[in-house]
Formats: C-alpha cells, sequence, structure tokens
C-alpha cells in the first residue's frame, strides 16, 4: 500500500468513489508510512493508530453506502501540536504543560475537519510554543530534514511538513505567526498558505495576538483549495473571524494568471542576500509565469526592514504566553524561549504601541502597493535547509531566527495572504520554495497562481525518501 502515500487528498477521494481503494487501506499506508519515518525524521509527538482506524472504519462504512459525510471523508490528516484535539493532549512542545488536562475540546479548524470526515493520524511536532523558525524542543528534541535528516526541518510546523513531505497523511493543519508554515514548507518541498488573517478561525487565541495565523500544508495548491473550503469558514469562538467566502476556493483554481499583474522582488530592494541557486530557481519560475500569460515586474515594495517592530509584538507574546509559569517551570523552557520571554517583559505599552504604528503604516503601503499589482513573488527562504538543532546557521552572525526569515514575517505584520511553492532544489537535493503574497481577502490569487505552477511543471509534490526509511 506504500503507493497510497504518494497521493494527494484530491486523487484518494477519487479513488475512494470509484471503489480503487479504501479509507482503511489509506489510513493503514499513512500510520505505516508515520512509524517509519518517526526514528529518523521526528515528525511527531504522537501517532493515535487505533482511534484513527476507527475512524476510517466509520468513514468506509459511509463511502460503501455511497453517502461520505463531507469534503475529506476517510483523508488521513495531521494537525500540528499547537492547536486543541479533543482526546488528546496539546502540550505546545513545552514540559510546562500538563498532559493530564481536560482535552475535550476542538480548535475551529480540526472541528472542521472533524465535521468533514477527516481521519486523525497523529499530532506534529513544535517548538516550544511555537516561538521559533525551527522545530527542536524540549519536549520532543529535534525534528529532521525529509531530505537530509542533517538538515532542519524549518519552523515552527516543522512536523507538519515533514509528515505531508514524506506521506504520513497529504493534509496537515499548521500555524504561522512569523513564517511558520511557509519556512518548513520551503525547506521540506510542500505547499502551504498562510490565509488572510481571521479566514481560518483560531481558539483559544493566540498570546502572539493577530500576528498568528492557521493554514493547510498540503502536497500541491489543489489540496491546499479543498482545504481551505473546509477551514476557512467562521467560528463563534473567534471574534475577529471573517464572515464565509464567496464561493469554493477549489472552483477558482483552473482560472490561471494569464493577465495577473507580477510583481517580482528577488531580495526586497537588495536588503536580503539570497543564495545563487534560490535566485536561480525562483526566478525561472517566475519566467514560466510570464510565458503563461501574466504581466511580470521586476520592482520591489516599498518596505524597509520591520524586524524591530515585529520583536517587540512577538516577544511580548512569548512573554504572554509564559506569563503563568511558576520558577520551576520556567526553569523546564528552551533558554531562548526564556531569553526572549524576559526582553519581551520589559517593554512598555508606549514601546508597544510603537510598534503597532510600524505595522499598520507597513499594512498601509503594501495595500497601495496592490492597487497596482495583483500578486508579489519572492523567495520564500534566501537559503536552503542548515543544520539541524540550531536556531540560525552557523557562521550567519544572526542572533535570533528572525535574521534569516526576512520574506516571511512582514507578511504576519500585514495579515496578507501568502503561500510558499516548491520550484527547485540546489546541488544538495535540498528543495526551494518561491513565495507569492496577494492583497488581504485575495486568498484565492494566492492558490491560483500556485496551482498554474504546478499545472505547468514548475513546482512539484515529489516525495523525499530519507536513508533510514
Amino acid at each position: 500500500m506504500t503507493e497510497l502515500t504518494e497521493l494527494t487528498a484530491v486523487r484518494l477521494l477519487d479513488g475512494y468513489r470509484k471503489g480503487e481503494w479504501s479509507p482503511v487501506e489509506a489510513t493503514r499506508a499513512a500510520l505505516e508510512r508515520a512509524e517509519a519515518i518517526q526514528p529518523e525524521v521526528n515528525a511527531f509527538v504522537r501517532l493515535t493508530a487505533e482511534e484513527a482506524l476507527e475512524q476510517a472504519r466509520e468513514s468506509q462504512e459511509r463511502w460503501r453506502r455511497g453517502e461520505p459525510c463531507g469534503l475529506l471523508d476517510g483523508v488521513p490528516v495531521t494537525v500540528k501540536d499547537i492547536l486543541l484535539q479533543r482526546g488528546t493532549p496539546t502540550l505546545r512542545g513545552s514540559r510546562a504543560v500538563d498532559p493530564a488536562g481536560r482535552w475535550d475540546e476542538d480548535a475551529p479548524s480540526v472541528a472542521r475537519l472533524r465535521e468533514h470526515g477527516a481521519v486523525f493520524i497523529g499530532k506534529t511536532t513544535t517548538p516550544e510554543f511555537g516561538w521559533k523558525g525551527v522545530t527542536d524542543s524540549p519536549l520532543s528534541g529535534i525534528t529532521r530534514n525529509p531530505c537530509d535528516p542533517s538538515r532542519t526541518a524549518g519552523g515552527s510546523s516543522g512536523g507538519s511538513a515533514a509528515a505531508v513531505a514524506l506521506g504520513a497523511g497529504p493534509l496537515s493543519l499548521g500555524t504561522d505567526g512569523g513564517g511558520s508554515v511557509r519556512i518548513p514548507a520551503s525547506f521540506c518541498g510542500i505547499f502551504a498558505l498562510k490565509p488572510t488573517y481571521g479566514r481560518v478561525p483560531l481558539y483559544p487565541a493566540s498570546a502572539f495576538g493577530t500576528l498568528a495565523h492557521v493554514g493547510p500544508m498540503t502536497r500541491d495548491a489543489a489540496d491546499a483549495a479543498l482545504l481551505m473550503d473546509v477551514i476557512g469558514h467562521p467560528d463563534s469562538r473567534d471574534w475577529s473571524a471573517l464572515s464565509a467566502p464567496a464561493g469554493p476556493y477549489t472552483d477558482g483554481l483552473a482560472g490561471g494568471v494569464r493577465g495577473l499583474r507580477v510583481a517580482y522582488s528577488p531580495s526586497l530592494g537588495g536588503q536580503v542576500a539570497v543564495q545563487p541557486a534560490v535566485a536561480r530557481a525562483v526566478r525561472q519560475a517566475v519566467e514560466r509565469l510570464a510565458e503563461l500569460g501574466a504581466y511580470v515586474t521586476e520592482t520591489d515594495p516599498d518596505l524597509t526592514d520591520p524586524v524591530e517592530a515585529f520583536h517587540t509584538l512577538w516577544f511580548s507574546g512569548a512573554a504572554r504566553v509564559t506569563q503563568h509559569l511558576g520558577p520551576h517551570q520556567r526553569e523546564l523552557l528552551d533558554p531562548g524561549l526564556r531569553e526572549i520571554c524576559a526582553r519581551g517583559a520589559r517593554y512598555s505599552a508606549l514601546e508597544y504601541l510603537a510598534a503597532v504604528d510600524v505595522r499598520m503604516d507597513l499594512g498601509r503601503r503594501m495595500g497601495r502597493f496592490h492597487d497596482t499589482y495583483d500578486l508579489l513573488v519572492t523567495p520564500t527562504m534566501p537559503l536552503t535547509a542548515f543544520e539541524a538543532g540550531a536556531e540560525v546557521p552557523k557562521g550567519s552572525g544572526h542572533r535570533r531566527w528572525t535574521g534569516w526569515t526576512p520574506f516571511t514575517y512582514p507578511f504576519n505584520m500585514t495579515q496578507q495572504p501568502a503561500a510558499s511553492v516548491p520550484v527547485g532544489a540546489d546541488a544538495d537535493g535540498l528543495p526551494i520554495g518561491l513565495q507569492l503574497v496577494a492583497a488581504r481577502h485575495r486568498d484565492d490569487l494566492v492558490l491560483r497562481a500556485a496551482h498554474a505552477l504546478y499545472a505547468a511543471g514548475m513546482a512539484s509534490a515529489g516525495r523525499p525518501t530519507p536513508s533510514g526509511s
């Protein structure tokens, strides 16, 4: 059944309709794959095989009767261990969270998956409280890259990215407060979308406030559109959730890019040093967009690096998420997290509001930019995956993870939809991602353009295989 782990959710569902395979077969294959990759890659904090197989048997019976209960009935899915899942501890990568808590509620996106018949096979790894752009924690150790286990999977949704890349379920829910679905998607060679803020409701509210988004991590853009049709609807528990979208995202995928106005910024106006292999792969994909009919202009948005304002917002959020912990619990935290929490606790209200002002001005400038351009294209990351277990690349001179993620966190500040599309690999076989950004509420354009790249053969859903699997 190994071939079932190669399939997208769209293809799995087509096979269920035609009777080519069953949800039980697909779930067993995904679980076997998850168990095989776990020793080397460490993508999971827990697998829920017994529960998953029971859900798959119920789905199989519904398909036998010709009565699937939703858009994802019988599709194996994984959930980042930041999001609540009923009946399963959500430890958030922390030894300071008590696993004996009451786990009796689903996060909104998880609830929508359950309503649509998805099969939950496990919770994926995260750094502690999702605080950094790589995935390691005192609780679960290091999550490694599916193409080269000596390298990082990225983060903070690194477990989800590795699971999807290696066939342990075609769909995963991740969270993104500064690049946390796009960074690991770029490093692991999968697709991921950070939707417009509020498009996918979030509960409990993130301590990182309106920087934090929930988004799909998938094998391609068509699967992401399908997942968005499930999770992209309001929930009364999130006061900031948007109203329902105008129509299914899947309906707009075939629109292509002809006539779209695309701004290509290879380095944000020379602010970012980009590895040559990354620059070449992204440029080739942009040239393909032009061949497909997009009007491409090489230009840069009016951005100055907002990293200090982002740090004020991010570090303050980290201080807030750990505020309730006692001295003994604080000693259990990742040392880097303790450090930024201490810094975040020292900011004044006026400093925080000054960062909000920077954010609002950034949003205004990007809004004006999108009056002229439908899409902005950049590299997702300026580099490919570096050594596992480090917050920053060795010898880079960076102090924090934001030093090597300059293309991602600005668009959390502006709340825009942004996706990472795999568009090649470097000489070591490490994946390269292209980032697509649109104006707020234009998630459909991001998905359309990404789907066009897949259809044109510029993006790949191929699955790497580490040496131990």
